[in-house]
């Protein structure tokens, strides 16, 4: 089959109109979720894993999709409006969009993120189809010592991204693998970790645990530090570039947009990562430089498109190598073992109508996102009005409920409790649970894949350097943990998170 036939099945995939419906549910509670402070995509899409159980597994990955990226969309509109980022890969956003909305142009500034933001999502969802195929048939190569080597160098690389100290971001990760190890041994079927305790003899339900660490805990940190919101634009006109508009942020959507689809990639914070880089570059190149941070056009549309590019190109690792690149990522992985898929390179060839679905819809959500985002922005500007004290107590409830229909356990509920205060504690003393919750998915494949690789060498552990795809992947990892270990780029890395 060639791409063209690939992209038909898609498209057939895509336009039922059950998934049409959810790819439009997931863009407009994205677009909300990004809009409202306080919560995130990785809170909402663990919130709404269980959800998810009914549905066919196209429906509701499309869905789950249409949440992220539509909340990569959703950040700009609280940043540009009220100076408070709705999303972290739109924090760079607020810089000149918040100073464009005191002068008058908050529309003029909500439309060059959301036409930057089409843009950069159809070119990357373009790159995704044109790319993920020839991994995926590289990958199916991979061998247990291959995976092996490829999930260390994940692991290595997202504690490279991942802001604060190395030393908590690798402790983080041996914490995630030590959670990932609890139940019954694949091998031998021997209970660990399970202090005698049946329900953890199928190890630590991944909704609970997802939930837990990111959407009772966001809750929590949410509450310390709540205050009041004020809008300070109540009408939004000039929705329509002019021709000046359209010229300045040509080349800025442009580079942005190249930027973010090659750091999207990325393990770690690829949208983020994306978004901090394009303002960075922009800021050197343009001939309009001394109005960046006054209101300067190119500052909303470069970090916009970016993100976005960021956003859907991140799906690659995922969809080809099973190999989550950032915490949602993580959870769209759990949504695809919840569904009984393997993920991996054989998904494409399994289970073609779900990959090349999943890109069709990316086409289709962004078109809607551009849609909802324009008209819809006075619907937008009242939702920040609402308190926040009003919106807790559903969400913690819509957790609980969610958490116990999973098994229709209250053990599941008590491991969520847990774990919302254990993340609550980890953000208190500086650590970031990102790497966590990487390490819990990753760590019983990496597992399985080491003693696969021991049993077929026969416990000779040069296998790993043997083949040649280990061996290049192997040493990726130690120079990616080398440069960052040096104190020049310890200290640029600082710099730059500080930033």
């Amino acid at each position: 089959m060639d791409i063209f036939s690939d992209l038909w099945l898609g498209a057939a995939t895509a336009f039922q109109p059950v998934n049409l419906a959810y790819c439009f549910i997931g863009c407009l509670l994205g677009t909300a979720i990004g809009v409202l402070p306080g919560l995130g995509p990785t809170a909402t899409i663990a919130m709404l894993l269980p959800l998810t159980f009914g549905l066919q597994p196209e429906t509701a990955l499309i869905m789950l999709a249409g949440i992220f990226y539509g909340a990569q969309y959703g950040g700009s509109t609280t940043a540009i409006l009220i100076n408070l980022p709705g999303e972290s890969s739109s924090v760079v956003t607020a810089i000149d969009g918040y100073q464009m909305a005191r002068k008058g142009r908050a529309g003029t500034a909500l439309a060059t993120a959301a036409l930057g933001s089409f843009f950069a999502g159809t070119v990357a969802t373009v790159l995704l189809a044109v790319a993920a195929p020839p991994l995926a048939a590289i990958a199916l190569k991979f061998g247990p010592a291959e995976y092996f080597s490829l999930m260390v160098l994940g692991l290595v690389a997202s504690v490279a991204l991942a802001s604060g100290s190395l030393l908590k971001a690798f402790a983080m990760i041996v914490v995630g693998l030590l959670v990932g190890s609890i139940g019954t041994d694949v091998e031998s079927g021997t209970p660990r970790y399970v202090f005698g305790m049946p329900e953890l003899y199928d190890g630590l339900n991944f909704v609970a645990v997802s939930m837990g660490i990111f959407g009772i805990c966001e809750i929590l940190r949410n509450l310390e530090n709540e205050h009041e919101r004020s809008v300070g634009v109540k009408k939004v006109t000039g929705l329509m570039l002019n021709r000046d508009d359209l010229r300045r942020i040509g080349g800025p959507v442009l580079r942005g947009t190249a930027l973010g689809s090659l750091l999207g990639v990325l393990p770690g914070g690829g949208a983020m990562l994306a978004s901090f880089a394009a303002y960075a570059v922009e800021k050197r190149v343009s001939p309009n430089h001394a109005e960046f941070g006054k209101g300067a056009i190119e500052g909303v549309a470069a970090p916009e498109s970016a993100n976005n590019a960021g956003a859907q190109t991140s799906f690659i690792p995922m969809l080809t190598l099973g190999i989550p690149g950032n915490p949602v990522m993580a959870l769209m992985v759990g949504a695809m073992i919840i569904q009984g898929i393997t993920p991996g390179p054989n998904v494409i060839s399994d289970e073609p109508a779900l990959f090349w679905g999943m890109i069709v819809s990316m086409w289709s959500g962004n078109l809607m996102l551009v849609i909802l985002n324009l008209p819809l922005i006075g619907l937008w500007v009242r939702m920040l009005t609402i308190p926040y004290h009003l919106l807790f107590p559903a969400i913690i409830g819509f957790c609980c409920i969610g958490a116990f229909s999973i098994n229709n356990s209250v053990f599941d509920v008590f491991v969520m409790a847990g774990f919302s205060v254990f993340g609550f504690a980890l953000s208190k003393l500086r650590f970031e649970p990102a790497p966590l919750l990487l390490g819990f998915i990753l760590g019983p494949m990496l597992e399985e894949n080491l003693r696969r690789a021991m049993l077929i060498s026969q416990g000779d552990p040069t296998i790993f350097v043997r083949s040649p795809l280990s061996l290049i992947l192997l040493v990726a990892a130690v120079i990616v943990l080398s440069l960052v270990l040096a104190p020049a780029i310890s200290r640029k890395r600082d710099e730059a998170f500080t930033e």
